[in-house]
């Protein structure tokens, strides 16, 4: 399995100087199995890159892919509207996300596409699209398989234990820990993991006082999490829009005293398990 970073900002893209080793494009994951099966996790503003490099690999071939959606939270989906692959009736693609909202999956992304928000609306994509709900079972995507777990987030956010030929990566991005059900949970969920790809956008400090309910996590709840379920690897995500290169480094460092096989998440970043 093979998993590429395209965006690992949150909440908003930062494209300043500063930022250009770690990157300011908002969450979007490329996953490959073992036989080329293609998964895509998060749709923020990292996904236009991601659609031009598949376009270009794919050429006249049509692109089957599923696409995993956290939350509906505007980083998390703001890309979607120029991933190109979309507007080709050739490709094919298939949603899962959990239904947080009274309006259908298909409409609740197509929201930010509608007057007066966008030239075009959801029917200039003349790609083949469908959608399924998320229940708390797992899902067989091709030769991947996906565990979700709700995490503590303002209005929801799925978490994803993606597995394909024995190995497993945890995507864990916009959780607050203090929530008893979901700490255990994920607790579980990681349990013996490859990778734990997780939300780390705050300072310890931050999140005890004005970030306190935003809905983020540190470094140090990422370390606290792969100790305790005995994942091998702590990819730190979600980098936080005042975090210039600087400081992500800093946080890198101060995460690797606790979990040395520690990395910050950037973009283009490629990990084969």
């Amino acid at each position: 399995m093979r998993v590429r970073f395209w965006g690992v900002r949150g909440s908003i893209p930062t494209p300043q100087p500063e930022n250009l080793r770690y990157g300011g494009n908002t969450p979007c994951l490329e996953f490959r199995s073992d036989a080329g099966s293609l998964l895509i996790a998060d749709c923020g503003s990292g996904i236009r890159m991601l659609g031009k490099s598949l376009m270009k690999e794919f050429a006249d071939r049509p692109i089957r892919a599923n696409i995993l959606i956290t939350h509906f939270h505007w980083d998390h989906i703001q890309g979607l509207p120029f991933f190109v692959p979309l507007y080709n009736q050739a490709n094919q693609f298939h949603f899962y996300a959990d239904r947080s909202h009274e309006d259908a999956l298909e409409e609740i992304l197509g929201g930010q596409m509608t007057q007066p928000y966008f030239p075009v609306d959801m029917t200039a994509m003349r790609s083949k699209r469908s959608y399924t709900e998320v229940s708390a079972e797992a899902l067989r995507l091709d030769d991947f398989r996906a565990w979700p777990v709700r995490l503590n987030h303002p209005q929801g956010c799925l978490c994803f234990r993606i597995e394909n030929n024995g190995k497993a990566v945890v995507f864990a991005t916009d959780n607050e820990p203090g929530n008893p059900q979901s700490d255990c949970a994920l607790r579980e969920l990681c349990r013996g993991a490859d990778i734990l790809i997780y939300d780390s956008q705050y300072e310890p400090s931050q999140l005890e006082n004005e970030k306190k309910g935003w809905g983020h996590s540190t470094w140090d709840e990422g370390v606290n999490v792969c100790l305790e379920s005995g994942v091998k690897q702590l990819i730190l995500f979600h980098h936080d829009p005042d975090s210039d290169d600087h400081t992500i480094d800093a946080i890198q460092e101060r995460a690797q005293a606790r979990f040395p096989n520690t990395r910050a998440a950037f973009e283009v970043m490629d990990i084969t398990l």
